[in-house]
């Protein structure tokens, strides 16, 4: 099966239209090389991974060997040269009208912020998220979605032949992350720690953040365990959606919700090895939670995005702000979907113009003025 993310492709080469240089971020392995390698080739003497010794040692020095190349130039995991920013800025604000202007495709494993550190590049370059893979990759069929939320989007965990497959290629995602990505990166914490924490956090999957427990759990202060969660958030294994707040007169939740990105990885450190395992566990309900949020917000692909709690007891799990247009989505894994007294408030207090059930069934149905159950795939865009 070969997997066409053409909606990527085209936001990608958007951005190469107005930007001289372009960075793909997302965790090692979903895919951004591949990506790249259709604009130029691995073998090209405008491809450079940093990752490989010869490739170094072919960018040294790095500002005269980059300012003879014109055209498009790939540089793969760049956060392992952070000294490089500087100089891509230099070459960067190079005018356009000279012999060899040049572009450049730079692909991290980070966000922006934890890679280049130093040097701002604000205004300079053009950044795209290279996600996980959504049911508009894989098709939006039963099957296929059940396989991308029991193994989650990481092209070759997807893929995987067999469910253990799967398993091996996560624990290997697990282990390169823990002992390779977070060195290089700088976010010094020991393995052993680090992947207690990440279990620990596995179980506050679609709640409240309060670091409190785990720092007691773990016998380190809070200000350590808000670190290691930025750590988790800044390399994309962690969503906090924020709370949005609203002059109700109510008391409102103002501590961020926890999600996993990737729902393989979540039932990998949960011990989920098989959907039937998967649709037994306790933790079900909530894994699917974030599993569609994923999806919806990667789909809708909304300008700001919140979720919405009150110290009373109502709550949104996703607010969408998209131009004028302010959505509601609750996230239901039940066969039939019911209005409930917080989707009232919420529409009444948020002044909502829709919101959406989204539930694992077949069939959109109205339930009632301004609240619409919706499978899935029916977030996809039409056409």
């Amino acid at each position: 099966m070969k997997l066409e993310r053409s909606v990527l492709k085209r936001r990608i080469q958007w951005y190469l239209q107005f930007f001289r240089a372009v960075e793909l971020v997302g965790p090692r392995q979903i895919g951004k090389t591949t990506l790249a390698r259709e604009w130029v080739s691995a073998d090209s003497d405008h491809y450079f991974d940093l990752e490989d010794p010869f490739s170094r040692q072919r960018l040294q020095p790095p500002m005269e060997t980059l300012a003879g190349l014109d055209g498009l130039v790939v540089i793969d995991e760049v956060q392992h040269d952070p000294k490089l920013f500087e100089q891509l800025r230099v070459l960067i604000d190079r005018p356009s009208h000279i012999d060899l202007p040049g572009q450049y495709l730079l692909l991290g494993s980070a966000s922006p912020r934890a890679m280049h550190k130093s040097e701002s590049l604000l205004g300079r370059i053009g950044t795209v998220e290279v996600s996980g893979l959504t049911i508009a990759e894989t098709g939006a069929d039963a099957q296929a979605v059940s396989r991308l939320w029991l193994r989650g989007g990481f092209p070759q965990v997807f893929l995987a032949q067999s469910d253990e497959e799967s398993v091996a290629l996560r624990t290997d995602i697990v282990n390169r992350y823990l002992y390779s990505d977070l060195p290089q990166l700088g976010m010094n914490v020991a393995a052993p720690m680090m992947i207690r924490f990440w279990q620990m956090i596995a179980h506050y999957h679609g709640q409240t953040w309060n670091a409190a427990e785990p720092a007691r759990s773990l016998g380190i202060g809070e200000t350590t365990v808000r670190r290691y969660l930025d750590y988790l958030t800044q390399t994309f294994m962690v969503r906090q959606l924020q709370p949005w707040h609203q002059n109700l007169g109510k008391r409102q939740v103002k501590a961020p919700k926890i999600y996993f990105r990737d729902s393989g990885l979540l039932h990998q450190l949960m011990g989920i090895r098989t959907h039937a395992q998967l649709l037994t566990h306790p933790a079900s309900g909530a894994s699917w939670e974030g599993f569609a949020l994923e999806q919806v917000l990667r789909i809708a692909e909304p300008d700001q995005a919140y979720f919405w709690a009150t110290q009373a007891g109502a709550e949104l799990d996703l607010l969408m702000f998209k131009g004028s247009q302010r959505v509601g989505v609750e996230f239901k894994r039940a066969d039939v979907p019911k209005v409930t007294a917080s989707m009232r408030i919420a529409m009444q207090d948020l002044k909502l113009d829709a919101l959406y059930v989204v539930y694992p069934g077949l069939h959109r149905f109205s339930m009632g003025e301004g609240i619409e159950a919706v499978p899935l795939w029916a977030m996809l865009p039409s056409g």
